[in-house]
């Protein structure tokens, strides 16, 4: 068996063993489930957005305890300080010195459970970390383990108490995902595995750090040709296209995706089709992971809130618009 058969095949079998550890937690969310995989594998950060009850928190801490990375938990609250989250200096009487004190940042994967429940001032001290992979603690910067996550969980519906996240922040996470209720039967299987208070989910560690880079590696032998190439960039260009120029009458876009995005459909697209087992990234693949990638990087006009409209029913659109390569 040559190495390119090779890697494919462990990444594969990576992912379906890694999805049937979660599934001893979480049941369900299958689609979720994969792209957390793509997102660890690319090493890109998460955003998670549902109704309260539907195990985003779970969700996230039994990829930590599956991958066995060093997992810390944040809960964003409006009385927060930016040295809860990176650290501070602490004064020491003997000596008169200061020493570094690492806060809850310095893991592998860093859950920011409802970050928008916390002020501008908070969310900001994640900036450096997510896009640098440091943070700065009294004018020293200190590197942060590797890999390093942040998975950041989002309550859609209520906005009392919460800051919208800005876009600096958001157009960080490689994916937003959108996490429904689950069906029947998984909620009956749910009442049945765990109806009794005394039995709990438990999740061990099947892979490791050095694993999970070690695929990461691999993901230059999945082929990306100049003609997918050229899809992305058509597909960002034509949000950009749609905030600069009338569509129908409305100027449906406040402002169109960010190079971020091309750069995220092409890393995505690649993880995707490496879990997969494909050789080279389709225009399928691209197209479906489109909306996870470009949700959260367009901005809807006042006049497309207005009428209704979603950032998927945009990104659908641009997909409609855009000529697929054959």
């Amino acid at each position: 068996m040559n190495n390119e058969v090779s890697t494919k095949t462990d990444a594969g079998r990576w992912a379906a063993g890694l999805s049937a550890e979660i599934g001893k937690a979480v049941l369900g969310q299958h689609a979720i489930v994969e792209r957390i995989q793509v997102a660890l594998l690319v090493g890109g950060h998460l955003l998670l957005e549902g109704m309260p009850g539907l195990a985003k928190t779970l969700l996230v801490k039994s990829f930590g305890a599956a991958l066995g990375l060093e997992f810390e938990r944040i809960q964003f609250t409006p009385d927060m300080l930016p040295s809860d989250v990176v650290g501070t200096m602490v004064y020491s009487p003997g000596d008169g010195s200061f020493t570094p004190h690492h806060g809850p940042i310095f893991a592998n994967l860093v859950l920011a459970d409802e970050i928008n429940r916390s002020p501008a001032k908070v969310q900001s001290a994640l900036l450096e970390a997510m896009q640098e992979r440091q943070v700065t603690i009294g004018g020293v910067t200190h590197a942060l383990p590797v890999p390093f996550f942040v998975m950041a969980t989002q309550n859609p519906v209520e906005q009392e108490g919460t800051y919208p996240l800005p876009e600096a922040q958001t157009d960080r996470f490689l994916f937003k995902l959108l996490l429904d209720y689950p069906d029947h039967a998984d909620e009956l299987e749910m009442l049945r595995r765990w109806g009794s208070a005394v039995r709990t989910p438990e999740v061990t560690p099947i892979s490791d750090p050095g694993e999970l880079l070690a695929l990461r590696a691999t993901l230059d032998d999945v082929y990306v040709a100049p003609e997918i190439e050229a899809y992305i960039l058509a597909l960002v260009r034509e949000t950009r296209r749609r905030a600069a120029e009338a569509v129908g009458g409305m100027r449906i876009l406040a402002f169109g995706a960010s190079p971020r995005a091309s750069l995220a459909l092409y890393q995505a697209g690649r993880g995707l089709a490496l879990l997969r087992g494909h050789e080279h990234l389709s225009p399928t693949i691209v197209q479906e992971i489109a909306p996870d990638v470009m949700r959260h990087r367009i901005g809807l006009s006042y006049e497309a809130e207005a009428s209704g409209l979603t950032p998927d029913a945009v990104v659908a659109d641009c997909l409609a618009a855009v000529a697929i390569p054959s």
